[in-house]
């Protein structure tokens, strides 16, 4: 098999996975896009181990070696990956990215933080339209 093959299936994999990353707001599908990369430059790297101890006769296989390392790596960023995502999941309510980011920056007109405004208040009223809204349903 021609290596041309291998690195054209890598190449769709990873912009598969780049397209994923760059498009989807849901966490576990960008945790997957991710995936997808990994996996497409482990192909890389057995296609190219391969062709190289062909054209060297080298035994020392190291691109299968290092793919085994990134698939340990990949193991432990998915596992990490999904603790973090239902923890925020469990305390937000919601897995989306573009909502996650907008509540984590908010930043007002002078850009360290505050915009003038009583943000205790502002709980406090909240606080108050969240019990009437409970009493009324």
């Amino acid at each position: 098999m021609h290596l041309a093959y291998p690195a054209v299936l890598s190449a769709l994999l990873f912009c598969t996975g780049l397209y994923g990353v760059l498009a989807r707001r849901n966490a576990i599908l960008v945790l997957m896009s991710v995936e997808l990369m990994l996996n497409a430059v482990n192909l890389n790297l057995v296609a190219f181990d391969v062709w190289l101890s062909r054209t060297a006769e080298e035994t020392l296989h190291s691109g299968q070696a290092l793919t085994l390392f990134t698939i340990a790596i990949a193991a432990a960023e998915i596992g990490i990956g999904l603790a973090i995502v239902l923890a925020v999941h469990r305390n937000r309510g919601t897995a989306d990215i573009d909502k996650l980011r907008d509540t984590a920056e908010r930043h007002g007109p002078d850009g360290d933080g505050h915009d003038g405004t009583d943000h205790d208040a502002l709980t406090a009223e909240q606080s108050d339209e969240a019990q009437k809204a409970e009493a009324t349903a």
